[in-house]
């Protein structure tokens, strides 16, 4: 325990910047609940998840100890756990870890076998739509594309915002759809790759959208903060992201708010639900931390039951723990919760592996812009560097 000379240990939590108010919440009521035994600092990183990722490489391959917790995108475990970086979950706090964890998000959190951090949220996307230009929601990319066309024929707001930039969001729209066309881009223990047919169906349908009037005209450059802009800005009809663009639009712009709809992810192959990528963030400890002990409690703290509802209600990600999404605390400001929690449950999971930026990268730069794709050509070409990408063992810095 700390004495009154030193006061509490200072816990550095390295995070993606929220925009919402939610996680400087969370920090404060851990903070508070410790009585003492610790004050956890939030340490912003940068806004874009390669410069996220960029900045703890570099300090823990130098063996920073000063960082104690660190968020981690669901695709960086097997990466930073194979370098040692960090401590693996045991004993009680495993167990409290998994307890109740929604099973998708607890794989992203597991490395041989061996927990390397706890699932704080989740996140999945979902087709968001304006239901004063669509009676009613498109089931299959075709019926959606066939939608806006109509739209732009009529000369009303018709884009289809989606991630076309040449970074990660590119690559989970690719492995959403190669998964939904009933594909896998890696075998599970990502020895080999595993694209065919599913893939070059996954391309083809990526390479319409680009080429119709349905796209964006930025389609290259967008992220998801772009889509979010586009569609409160009255310019788009259909937009595939993650929930925090519904406390957003209600904030932004209340008139279009209302006619804001959700519906299930498209599907690729008529009548077989799409397998949407499992997003989200995981807490893990830094194997340098000198307060492992009082890290692992703060990190259980920053994820349970109440700050998961706030983390949902304000910020807009899914909860991780499974009880929740039964929670009326939650239905109100988060009707959509049967519709993630399905997708969830059946969702698919990015390629894990510890050459995964390499993967990541390579996909992205085939698949954007989305324009450029030739179905069988970029399968081909993409099975072969990513089969070089499996034989090289070594990190991205």
């Amino acid at each position: 325990t700390a004495n009154a000379s030193s006061g509490p240990v200072t816990l550095n939590f390295y995070f993606y910047p929220d925009t919402s108010t939610a996680t400087v919440t969370g920090v404060k009521n851990c903070s508070e609940q410790s009585h003492g035994k610790y004050t956890i600092s939030y340490q912003e990183l940068p806004q874009a998840a390669d410069g996220q990722r960029q900045q703890m490489v570099r300090r823990l391959a130098a063996h920073d100890d000063t960082m104690d917790i660190l968020g981690l995108d669901v695709t960086w475990e097997a990466e930073f756990a194979e370098a040692g970086w960090l401590a693996p979950w045991t004993g009680q706090y495993k167990a409290e870890a998994e307890d109740g964890t929604l099973k998708p998000a607890l794989e992203t959190a597991i490395w041989h076998n061996q927990l390397v951090a706890v699932p704080d949220n989740s996140n999945t996307q979902l087709l968001w739509y304006r239901s004063d230009l669509v009676k009613t929601p498109p089931k299959t990319w075709a019926q959606m594309i066939a939608d806006a066309e109509q739209l732009a024929k009529e000369g009303k707001p018709h884009y289809i915002e989606i991630q076309g930039a040449q970074y990660e969001g590119a690559t989970v729209w690719f492995n959403t759809m190669v998964a939904s066309a009933g594909g896998t881009i890696l075998n599970p223990d990502a020895t080999k790759v595993t694209l065919g047919q599913p893939a070059v169906k996954a391309l083809a349908i990526m390479h319409q959208l680009a080429t119709s009037p349905a796209a964006d005209p930025s389609l290259n450059v967008q992220m998801e903060n772009q889509n979010r802009l586009a569609m409160e800005a009255n310019t788009a009809a259909f937009e595939l992201n993650y929930p925090f663009v519904y406390p957003s639009m209600k904030a932004d712009n209340p008139a279009l708010f209302k006619h804001f709809k959700w519906a299930l992810y498209p599907e690729v192959t008529p009548g077989v639900p799409a397998k949407v990528t499992i997003g989200g963030t995981d807490l893990a400890v830094s194997a340098y931390s000198q307060h492992k002990a009082l890290a692992f409690q703060a990190a259980l703290c920053l994820r349970d039951k109440q700050n998961q509802i706030i983390n949902a209600d304000i910020g807009g990600v899914p909860p991780t723990l499974t009880s929740l999404y039964n929670n009326p605390k939650l239905f109100a400001d988060y009707p959509f919760h049967a519709d993630i929690l399905k997708e969830l449950e059946d969702a698919s999971v990015r390629p894990r592996s510890p050459a995964y930026q390499v993967v990541s990268i390579d996909i992205s730069h085939l698949v954007s812009p989305a324009a450029g794709i030739s179905p069988k050509g970029t399968e081909q070409s993409m099975t072969s560097q990513l089969n070089n990408a499996l034989q090289s063992k070594g990190l991205v810095p």
